[in-house]
Formats: structure tokens, C-alpha cells, sequence
């Protein structure tokens, strides 16, 4: 049962569906029916049929003529969305090193730190966590709305894989390393390095993840 938050319940059962789709609770392939969710999540067909709508509308779950099937997100997906973040995310890290206050480095910094902290201790669900947040983080703090609106879904998207990566005790530290960098570069209110920075971070993610699906 979904407990009551401020959040419609359509919104609560579309943020859980997309989590478990996304990091692969329901498998790429899994047909369901609405029947199932309803039963599954213990709510009423309204709710659960806006929220599988909107699904299909993100591409994330098809009508295949027996049910809803799980398309999630597919290699190629995740080669495209690496792709623009790396057109994008740069930007953001730039516009944060101008507009965010001494405090907020101060909040992105602790995350790094605290993220450091959990690879130390091989705990990948905390770091997952904890990249998640200084990533929205940081978007948030450039003052404009356009970024977070832009890349925190296509980080989203993504979380199946960044799973997978965060898992190897050696990529998490290296990403620990780069959001430092990052941090260094924000902290010095250096833009060019910021977005440097940024840009390098998400080019190894990028080949962290491709080196995933090769091997």
C-alpha cells in the first residue's frame, strides 16, 4: 500500500513504477496489466491508469496488444542520454561555479565527503544515493530551473547503470575523485574549469558504462 504523502496518488504510483522500471525491479520485457499493478501497489485503476500513461508517453512501458510490456531504458537510450548530458552538464557545472553562494559549495563539498565515505566502505546503495543528490544539487544551484528540468529525469533514466558501475568499489572512488575535482573548480569560481571538470566526470561515466555492456 502507498502511504499518503503531499504528492497526488497518481504521482506516487508513477514515481514508484518508473524507480522499479528504471532500476530494473521489472525486467526489460515484463508484460503486466493494470489489473496487476492495482493489486501489486494496492490502489484504485484511476491512479494507476494516469500514471501507465504517462509511462507510455516517456517511452518506458509499450501496449503491446496482451498487456503493457517494459521497454526501459536501452543501451542506445543510455548512449544518447550520456550524450547530451555531456553537451549540457558542463554548462551546468559553469553556472554554478558564478551564481552558487559560499554556503551551497559548502552543502555540494559535504556530499562528496560523505559519498567518499560510503566507497570507503563499499556501500554502493549510499553513494548511488548520495551522487543522485549532489547532481541535483548542483543543477539547482546554477538558479536556473531550465537545468534541473533538463538533466535530473535523464539522470534518472540512467539509474539502472549507474548501479551497475557504483557496484565496482573502484568506480565509485574515481567518481568520489572527479566530484571533487568538480567541487575544486566550483570552489575556486572558475568556470572553465568547472565545466571542464564536469565534462571529463560524465566522459568517464560514459566509458565506465560502455566498458559495462562490452564485458
Amino acid at each position: 500500500m502507498i502511504t499518503n504523502r503531499p504528492t497526488s496518488l497518481a504521482d506516487q504510483v508513477f514515481e514508484r513504477l518508473e524507480n522499479e522500471i528504471l532500476s530494473g525491479t521489472y525486467a526489460k520485457g515484463t508484460v503486466f496489466t493494470e489489473q496487476d499493478i492495482c493489486d501489486d501497489f494496492g490502489v484504485s485503476r484511476t491512479p494507476v491508469r494516469e500514471a501507465l500513461a504517462r509511462l507510455e508517453q516517456e517511452h518506458i512501458i509499450e501496449n503491446n496488444g496482451k498487456g503493457l510490456r517494459v521497454v526501459g531504458i536501452t543501451v542506445d537510450d543510455a548512449d544518447i542520454i550520456y550524450t547530451i548530458r555531456l553537451k549540457v552538464e558542463g554548462l551546468a557545472a559553469a553556472e554554478c561555479a558564478r551564481r552558487a553562494t559560499d554556503e551551497q559549495i559548502r552543502e555540494l563539498a559535504d556530499l562528496v565527503d560523505l559519498q567518499t565515505f560510503y566507497a570507503d566502505k563499499g556501500d554502493s546503495e549510499k553513494v548511488k544515493q548520495i551522487d543522485s543528490e549532489f547532481h541535483e544539487k548542483l543543477y539547482a544551484y546554477t538558479g536556473s530551473f531550465v537545468y534541473s528540468d533538463t538533466l535530473v529525469p535523464l539522470h534518472r533514466k540512467i539509474q539502472k547503470y549507474r548501479k551497475q558501475t557504483v557496484e565496482k568499489g573502484s568506480s565509485a572512488k574515481t567518481s568520489c575523485a572527479e566530484h571533487k575535482k568538480i567541487i575544486g573548480a566550483i570552489a575556486s569560481r572558475d568556470p572553465e574549469a568547472a565545466e571542464k571538470a564536469m565534462n571529463d566526470h560524465i566522459a568517464s561515466a560514459f566509458a565506465r558504462v560502455r566498458e559495462l555492456e562490452i564485458n
